[in-house]
Order: structure tokens, then sequence, then C-alpha cells
């Protein structure tokens, strides 16, 4: 992955937009850089191009994508499919402001609740949904094929 690692007082300001087939190349590399299992680029094509439930957003800092997230709008809930900030960059408040754009976009689309799967481990992952209001609904034990790790289930209201 390309250096992209501006001090944090020289990141320029980000701003979060509908994510393009010009992103894919960025996008994929942050995705690649963030799971262990990441997405095929075609499954970010997919999303774009074939899928109607589809809401793809990504950060943009200085002309570069520093953020990306999937969400599907599924009648009024949005399933948080993904969400990932550049290596580099991460702790800067990026996965934050694309979650609460995300959220606040399916609101006004109608959605009244999110729901998600994290690794059980991830907890920084957790500590953000927290932030929004998620609350642990349950487990998909060994859910993650590459190293058995359980899911942890979570959902939040956002008709509030």
């Amino acid at each position: 992955m390309e250096n992209f690692s501006p001090r944090r007082q020289d990141l320029p300001k980000f701003k979060i937009r509908k994510m393009t087939l010009d992103d894919l190349e960025e996008v994929v590399a942050i995705d690649q850089a963030s799971f262990s299992l990441p997405w095929p680029p075609r499954s970010f094509r997919f999303e774009l191009t074939d899928n109607p439930v589809s809401r793809c957003w990504v950060a943009e800092a200085g002309g570069r994508v520093a953020g990306m997230l999937v969400g599907w709008l599924i009648v009024d809930e949005i399933h948080i499919a993904t969400l990932a900030a550049h290596p580099n960059l991460r702790r800067l408040g990026i996965g934050e402001a694309l979650l609460a754009f995300a959220l606040q976009a399916a609101r006004e689309e109608g959605a009244v609740s999110s729901f998600l799967e994290v690794r059980a481990n991830n907890t920084a992952a957790l500590a953000l949904y927290r932030k929004f209001g998620f609350v642990e609904n349950g487990r998909r034990p060994e859910y993650y094929k590459d190293n058995g790790e359980d899911a942890i289930l979570m959902s939040a209201r956002l008709d509030h």
C-alpha cells in the first residue's frame, strides 16, 4: 500500500462523499490492509453498480481515500457491512465520521435501526460502536474462518 501518512496536524480536512468506481483501487487497498479476510475487488464493484440496497461512502483527504464504509439499507435497517480507515490514518476520527454520516443518511432514508457484526477481539471497533449506542445482541461462534474467532452481533436504535 502506497505511503499515505501525514502527521495529524498536517492532515487535510476530510470530506465524506459517495464512493465511485474511481475510488476502487484505494478502497480495495484499505480493505486489504485492514482485514485478514478482505473483500475481493469484484464485491466492491458489485456494491457500486449492481446492489440497489448498497450505500457506499468514502472519507477523502487531500484527494485521497482515507476511509470507507459500505452499508445495506434493507427496509428500515442499515446493516454496516464494512468500515475501515487507512492504516496510517487511524485514530483521527475518520471511522467515527463515516459511521455518523452513514447512520444519519440512513435515518434520512427511513432507517430506525442499525445492525453489524464485529470480531470479538476488535476492541477499537467495539468501543466505537458502543459510543454510537450499539449494544451486543448475541454471538456467532467461530464466524471468522481465518482464526475461528466469534462475531459479536450488535444493534442500535436510530429513531431517537
